[in-house]
């Protein structure tokens, strides 16, 4: 561990803070349908799609009709991936000659990039063509982070409304979202990647001739336009297999420092949006110090054991830290930081291999992700995600003061509170299942590239990744099976909207209550009892669901590495 190590977190951390504000009263104004400074530009645009499209942006949608009209649009986008990949061998803008893709690895792929998710089970340059990469999956990452804010938005209604029957408008949403947030800040974000030297080019590839004299054929491809959105809407497919651990997507340390801050930034400032929605800054404030509380515990631990490094290969006369799996440009500190960032949020992008992570360090990815992605979280999910563990410790301390929990000036009913439990249970069911089931099978099985716990926990980090959306990989794992590409889509799918459904049902509800002010025996929501209260909910809840699962992984990995037996 460094000084400079130590400082690189708390100046990401220091940065994030004071975007939080500006982040969130831009996307405020989205989310009352006032007017920016881009709609001189862009109203238009936005006008005439809903001339185009028949839409009335000013018709608002109870929770259900919300639901339905946001399954529909993801279901359409689906099919029009899967179509798009099948089909890309007759498609244009194929320089290399890619054949289609196969039917299994399609399906897994269209399900990964509607839900936000981004597993792949494919090397991007030797499978995808430019329309595959530019229409079937970048436009992907626009509609789904738009998506997911635009049901943050749903739930911010559902909290800041009194006696209303509507959440908003699911259509009007996703556009404005598309049009005013995520458009110009991957233009602004594409540009700066061009500069530090990321390709944008419909070019398939350029040859070179390396040191030793022989030719090299390089892929290329419109890689700055997919890289921004990518990590602006906590995507994280990346063009090139390797992700952000390729040069051509993340070329320099000043790169990746903006690669980590704009996986946070919607997220961070979304906190801040609530606040203001519910008429109380503090509150959101509130639930942003939770979230960092998480996020720096979870950060210092992989730092710590990835600078301490191997006791394997310290035994074999090799010091310092852990640099397996890891880019020079980026050192430890970079590569820790970043794997905890992208685990924390559902964005899945790495620019370090996870597996050659040490036992400990390769485990706070998961829990991150095992926490529900609430950590932060991706772009909407992670807000109301963790508002649903808000729910949860509201409950609790209501019980604690005897009387009703109220927050944000609601009742806090058991109808509320069961669906939270019912959107927050579907993670751990489907995780641990899915694991299960796959450790036992003989397709399961031929997946994992080590045995003992580190094969079982590369199945484990699978369907962690799957189910929590975000889309990492403990690389050792081959996926690209029928097995594993079906079962993984399956999981991705419940993993996202099994979610959503019970939240939206608990918007409507929350929507239709009356205004309750607080009391002399309210609880405090804001200060540091209730921010203490938070992470104590979410590490409870999460960690006596997954502990089984981490000891029999990444705990018996480390066992195994500190008595010098290479996993």
């Amino acid at each position: 561990m460094s000084l400079a190590g130590w400082a690189l977190i708390l100046v990401f951390i220091a940065i994030l803070l004071l975007l939080a504000k500006p982040m969130g009263a831009w996307m405020f104004a989205l989310y009352e349908g006032r007017r920016t400074p881009l709609h001189r530009l862009l109203g238009p645009v936005e006008t005439g799609f809903y001339r185009l499209s028949g839409i009335d942006p000013a018709a608002e949608q109870g929770w259900r009709r919300y639901a339905v009209h946001m399954i529909l649009f993801n279901l359409g986008l689906l099919l029009l991936t899967y179509v798009i990949l099948r089909t890309q061998a007759w498609l244009p803008f194929n320089p290399r000659g890619l054949p289609n893709v196969a039917p299994d690895l399609a399906f897994n792929t269209a399900v990964s990039f509607t839900t936000n998710t981004n597993w792949q089970s494919y090397a991007g340059e030797a499978t995808m063509s430019q329309l595959s990469q530019m229409v079937a999956l970048t436009v992907h990452n626009f509609t789904s982070a738009a998506t997911g804010i635009a049901l943050a938005f749903a739930l911010f209604r559902g909290f800041a409304r009194r006696e209303a029957g509507t959440i908003g408008s699911f259509w009007a949403d996703v556009t404005r979202i598309t049009l005013y947030l995520l458009l110009p800040l991957s233009i602004l974000f594409a540009v700066f990647l061009i500069a530090n030297g990321v390709p944008q080019t419909l070019a398939g590839s350029v040859d070179a001739t390396t040191v030793e004299g022989a030719r090299q054929s390089i892929a290329l491809g419109p890689v700055a336009s997919q890289e921004a959105i990518k990590l602006l809407g906590t995507n994280g497919g990346g063009f090139f297999n390797a992700n952000s651990a390729h040069p051509f997507e993340n070329p320099t340390a000043l790169a990746n420092l903006f690669q980590m801050l704009s996986i946070f930034l919607i997220a961070v400032g979304l906190t801040w949006t609530f606040g203001k929605a519910v008429g109380n800054p503090r509150q959101g404030w509130a639930i942003l110090a939770a979230m960092l509380v998480l996020f720096l515990i979870g950060a210092s631990v992989v730092y710590w054991q990835e600078a301490a490094g191997n006791p394997v290969l310290h035994g074999l006369g090799v010091p310092g830290g852990n640099m397996e799996g890891k880019e020079v440009r980026f050192g430890i500190a970079g590569s820790a930081l970043y794997a905890a960032v992208t685990t924390a949020a559902s964005c899945g992008a790495v620019n370090a291999m996870h597996d050659s992570f040490t036992a400990l360090g390769g485990m706070i990815p998961l829990i991150n992700m095992q926490l529900g992605e609430v950590v932060v979280g991706g772009v909407g999910a992670g807000v109301y995600g963790f508002l649903l563990f808000a729910i949860l410790a509201v409950f609790v301390a209501g019980l604690m003061v005897g009387r009703s929990p109220e927050y944000v000036g609601k009742k806090i009913e058991a109808r509320e509170v069961k669906l939270a439990v019912l959107a927050i249970a579907v993670l751990p069911l489907v995780i641990l299942g899915f694991t299960a089931l796959s450790a036992v099978t003989p397709a399961g099985l031929a997946g994992p590239l080590a045995k003992g716990p580190h094969g079982f926990s590369e199945i484990l980090y699978a369907f962690t990744s799957g189910v929590a959306n975000n889309g990492s990989a403990f690389a050792g794992l081959t996926a690209a099976t029928p097995w594993y590409d079906g079962l993984l889509g399956v999981a991705m799918w419940i993993g996202r909207f099994f979610v959503i459904i019970p939240m939206l049902a608990i918007a409507g509800s929350l929507a239709a209550k009356k205004y309750v002010p607080a009391g002399a025996g309210s609880f405090p929501t804001t200060g540091p009892l209730w921010i203490g209260l938070l992470v104590g909910i979410v590490l409870i809840v999460g960690g006596l669901t997954f502990l089984p699962s981490l000891a029999l992984g990444p705990i018996a990995d480390h066992l195994a590495m500190i008595r010098g037996q290479l996993f």
